[in-house]
């Protein structure tokens, strides 16, 4: 029986190849896409799942609030996992992290016994500081060493690929004690060997460094390791909560702790801070630090209902060519049931043919997912496989893919075709009843579903298109284009600096060169403990804090608007603050702010100048208040203002090689690498241009499903109404008339659809531009051009036919009457 099912199925599908190959491809571009959106869903939600005991498992943060506004940091002051540890009962292991400070890579030495010449490996990453409990908490398997490898100081673990690439050649038992320099002078000893995890995960590090060894040296007060009212990024604390304790308890323990070593911490309910417990299944994707990339849950979920969208595109299709075809089939159907098929039996043979057409959609959708995984490259996170024989989980998602279509296109069709009736469809009757009105009303219905879908993707499309180029675009402020930031080696000397600013100033294409802080705007924010007493009351702001020489604000044209710039100082002697900053203050006239002393780490220190304000972060957020200093930092940026490119477009190259030549003359052990302003800013938005490019491929794809359908439906109709057109040309109709009347139903349709898109568009447009501080408006035109738009793409694929139909010989469809 299941044999004869697919036999007519087979033959069905040749006896139609037409509306075959439409509802093929419009299934399998469905499918293929539905499959990679599946897989990088898949793998961001892949993340940390192989821990023992994972649900007690937590990461602290830190939730602060400033004037009722919330934000929330993964850094937490040094000291807060030895007192965890000590203080607090109830935690069954505490695994505190610590990076190298700057971008947490450092150069590492290594002095093998049986060599005289060590060997330097520059700006290694995947160094931390920690201890015993963390090997316990990932259940590491050990090679060589155990876990108590670093209870002492100055040892050090290395995992598997890392003790292959410092000791090659070696036997994993000789490497131990092996010694390991990092930096200028941090010497420690191989005490242990790890396995590499393979699974996905945030703990991602290579070699362990033992936190006893923070302890005994200048790395104590470098880490901050005895204050509590302030934290940097490289400091992360985790824990894992005894059975039967809860995280609102272990919670509450902890916050005990904050309140007793920093009793300013909650002065005020719309100024405080708080520590929260964060399930090590969202670290993935909040919060992002130690270089670990955080994926985006909303982002995921949308990315689910974009291969909902398309694979339902793909459904409507072959459900409106289905019933659109289904008086072709109805005396098949008549005869079958009067030699005795029952309606049960018709379901199956209609559902084994969507079934047969699923699987031929699949197959190619199978063969068509490597193209799209290089197509999407840039899109996809680094670690993304697809091998479907070591995937069970994708052959798994396949399969009921490939049955759910089939239920889904499958089931309404079947239903529709198994109820005609045998005497009704053998008197040639079948096209006259209710039921085919009733289909006729359905397939003008999902042809309009359709083309909502589209024309929201192209709405979407546009509106988040217009906002990226207004976020690139933007005045931010402060000069972006042509300069150039690098930094300096962690901990390198002033005078080493101040040669190299010498050096540069040396260089005729360098327009401006500054020694600073951060550049003015960066993916982060840096805050400062400063306040100000108006003598009523203090007034306490989170404020973020740039320094650098005299010459960085004017490289950056950042303006004066009251008083000076700052005199050149060692220390922090006095400040510039931005207008928004002498608003939060009280002052309404920038000059009003000049000669008030801002308390700073408690010292009273002058304001001698407001400068203009400048957005410091993305237009996510607002401006912030900012100050600005004069200060001798060994750990520094470089900022160069580059001279205008020349028009051989070779000027800008020539800087970069003399900068470097100059850089590797100063630091002779270390590589150079800089970047661009403008691009690390545009990089503020990355995950937004990510969502562009997908909304212009999610657009394309349900563009080319709609307009697939609506190209088998209007083949359909210009077949059935063939005869209609042949007299209507013999009576004398143009060929303009008769594209006319062929079409307009079809635009009729689109326009409908429009109506309903539009305001659907425009709510989840505004809903997403509710994300940043500085956004577009929803201009009118972005929906007249993109209405206007899917009509004429719709004209084009109508004309495709209609023209065809209009211009064919009339005596053809004529000659049988």
């Amino acid at each position: 029986m299941i044999k004869n099912y697919f036999k007519t199925a087979f033959r069905n599908f040749w006896h139609n190849k037409v509306f075959s190959s439409i509802n093929v491809l419009g299934l399998s571009i469905g499918i293929s896409v539905s499959l990679v959106l599946f897989l990088i869903v898949y793998f961001e939600f892949s993340f940390d799942k192989f821990e023992k005991d994972s649900d007690r498992i937590y990461r602290v943060i830190l939730e602060m609030k400033h004037d009722g506004e919330i934000s929330y940091s993964a850094a937490v002051p040094a000291p807060l996992g030895a007192a965890t540890e000590k203080e607090i009962t109830g935690i069954e292991q505490t695994i505190p992290l610590f990076q190298f400070q700057g971008d947490g890579n450092v150069n590492v030495l290594i002095s093998k016994k049986n060599s005289k010449d060590p060997v330097v490996y520059k700006k290694q990453t995947g160094v931390i500081f920690t201890n015993e409990d963390y090997f316990k908490l990932l259940s590491y398997k050990w090679i060589a060493g155990s876990s108590s490898a670093i209870r002492q100081p100055f040892t050090v673990v290395l995992t598997e690929s890392r003790a292959k690439q410092y000791f090659p050649n070696t036997a994993f038992q000789d490497v131990i004690g092996e010694t390991i320099t990092y930096g200028d002078s941090l010497k420690t000893t191989v005490t242990g060997i790890v396995q590499d995890i393979s699974e996905n995960t945030f703990f991602t590090s290579f070699e362990f460094i033992s936190l006893p060894t923070v302890m005994q040296t200048g790395l104590r007060d470098n880490f901050m390791m005895s204050v509590w009212n302030d934290w940097m990024a490289y400091s992360q604390l985790f824990i894992k909560i005894a059975e039967g304790n809860t995280p609102a308890k272990a919670e509450a323990n902890i916050n005990a702790l904050l309140n007793k070593y920093n009793k300013d911490a909650n002065k005020s309910a719309s100024n405080s801070m708080t520590f929260r417990l964060q399930p090590l299944s969202d670290v993935h994707f909040y919060y992002d630090s130690f270089g670990h990339r955080t994926a985006h849950k909303p982002t995921l979920y949308g990315l689910l209902a974009i291969a909902g969208f398309l694979l339902l595109l793909g459904c409507i299709n072959f459900i409106n060519l289905t019933t659109a075809n289904a008086a072709k089939r109805a005396k098949e159907i008549g005869i079958r049931k009067t030699l005795g098929s029952s309606m049960k039996q018709l379901v199956f043979q209609f559902l084994s043919e969507t079934f047969f057409i699923t699987v031929i959609a699949t197959a190619i959708a199978i063969m068509l997912t490597p193209l799209l995984l290089k197509l999407f490259s840039d899109l996809l996170p680094e670690g993304l496989t697809f091998d479907l024989f070591r995937q069970p989980s994708i052959m798994l998602f396949i399969f009921i893919l490939t049955v759910a279509v089939s239920l889904i296109a499958g089931f309404y069709p079947a239903f529709v075709l198994s109820r005609f009736l045998p005497v009704t469809v053998l008197k040639d009757q079948a096209s006259k009843n209710k039921g085919q009105t009733r289909s006729v009303w359905i397939r003008k219905s999902l042809t309009v579903t359709q083309f909502v879908i589209a024309q929201f993707f192209v709405i979407a499309t546009l509106m988040v298109s217009e906002q990226i180029n207004y976020t690139l675009n933007k005045d931010l402020g402060f000069k972006k284009d042509a300069i150039l930031n690098f930094s300096t080696p962690w901990g390198n000397s002033v005078n080493n600096q101040n040669l190299l600013l010498q050096k540069l100033k040396a260089i005729p294409e360098i327009q401006t060169a500054s020694v600073g802080f951060l550049p003015p705007a960066t993916d982060g924010a840096a805050f400062t403990n400063v306040k100000y007493n108006d003598g009523v009351k203090d007034i306490k702001a989170d404020v973020q804090i740039r320094w650098g020489d005299t010459t960085f604000l004017k490289l950056y044209q950042i303006k004066i608007l009251a008083g000076r710039n700052v005199l050149q100082s060692d220390t922090i002697k006095e400040f510039v603050i931005n207008e928004s900053y002498s608003k939060v203050l009280g002052f309404k006239n920038p000059a009003d702010a000049l000669n008030k002393q801002l308390d700073f780490n408690g010292k009273k220190l002058p304001i001698v100048g407001v400068m203009n304000d400048f957005h410091e972060q993305s237009l996510h957020k607002p401006i912030d208040p900012v100050v600005f200093a004069s200060f001798n930092s060994r750990n520094s940026d470089f900022h160069i203002a580059l001279m205008p490119q020349n028009a051989g477009g070779r000027l800008w190259q020539n800087a970069i090689q003399k900068i470097k030549k100059a850089y590797e003359q100063v630091y002779p052990e270390n590589d150079f690498s800089y970047s661009f302003l403008d691009e690390s800013i545009a990089k503020f938005y990355q995950s937004e241009q990510q969502t562009q490019r997908l909304l212009k491929w999610a657009t394309g794809f349900a563009i080319l499903i709609s307009c697939l359908g609506l190209l088998g439906l209007v083949i359909y109709t210009t077949n059935t109404r063939a005869k209609e057109i042949g007299i209507r040309k013999v009576l004398g109709a143009s060929v303009a008339q008769i594209v006319t009347i062929l079409s307009k139903d079809f635009v009729k349709l689109i326009i409908i659809a429009f109506v309903i898109a539009a305001p659907i568009a425009w709510w989840a447009s505004y809903s997403w531009l509710q994300n940043f501080a500085y956004r577009v408006d929803m201009s009118w035109w972005i929906y007249v051009a993109s209405g206007m738009g899917m009509v004429l793409i719709a004209l084009f694929t109508l004309s495709l036919q209609t023209i065809k139909a209009a211009t064919a010989n009339p005596v053809k469809s004529l000659r049988t009457e």
